[in-house]
């Protein structure tokens, strides 16, 4: 099954530990970052696609190894111990598309049994962030350390408090205006954030929207 010719080809497979992304571009030039977590509860192998109910309490799971099998497929094992997930290419081009549905079914799937998933780093941490070009003359300064509120899990959420923290800052961190780097990779909206990450924020024009003095 693993050498039958595949529909999509990777060109780039890179495992984030620290913030346990697995990010793989694919030769369409579709690319994805897939949480080690939604790897693992969506694995293929037979004793997690028949269990009765959806997997819990892999929300601070990572991947320990990858490792090829054949040319079309890899076998991902995580640090949990499952190790017997095949892992097509076109499973993991499926898994990226439909990431966002699976996601909110599988949640639903937890809150309909019950269980309340945690996220792993909860409470309080001091990041980095590094700012550029027009946003690190808006906000007077390149970088600076920043104890954030357990509220803070990811990419999204950052931008979001961010642009609470003085008047006027909101419009910087618009979501459109920036790209976001988390340990010198860059990111999607839902990528989880931990203790001493280095974030770097990056505009992506190189005009500077019309603010206020920031206060």
């Amino acid at each position: 099954m693993t050498d039958q010719p595949a529909q999509h080809h990777p060109t780039d497979i890179k495992l984030h530990t620290k913030s346990r992304i697995l990010g793989i571009a694919f030769d369409d030039g579709t690319a994805f970052d897939l949480p080690c977590e939604y790897l693992r509860v969506f694995s293929r192998a037979a004793e997690v696609r028949t269990l009765d109910q959806p997997p819990t309490g892999k929300e601070g799971v990572n991947i320990s190894a990858i490792e090829p099998q054949g040319q079309y497929a890899v076998r991902i094992v995580f640090d949990d111990g499952h190790d017997t997930g095949i892992y097509s290419w076109d499973t993991l081009y499926r898994l990226g598309m439909e990431y966002a549905q699976n996601w909110s079914e599988y949640l639903a799937r937890l809150e309909h049994i019950g269980y309340r998933r945690e996220e792993p780093d909860a409470g309080e941490k001091r990041l980095r962030i590094l700012y550029f070009a027009w946003l690190a003359r808006k906000m007077r300064r390149e970088s600076e350390e920043l104890r954030v509120p357990e509220n803070v899990t990811d990419v999204a959420s950052l931008l979001r408090w961010l642009g609470t923290r003085k008047r006027g800052a909101a419009a910087l961190f618009e979501p459109e205006r920036v790209r976001v780097t988390v340990n010198k990779q860059f990111t999607e909206p839902f990528t989880k954030l931990h203790e001493g990450d280095e974030i770097g924020i990056v505009p992506t024009s190189p005009t500077a929207p019309p603010t206020p003095d920031l206060v």
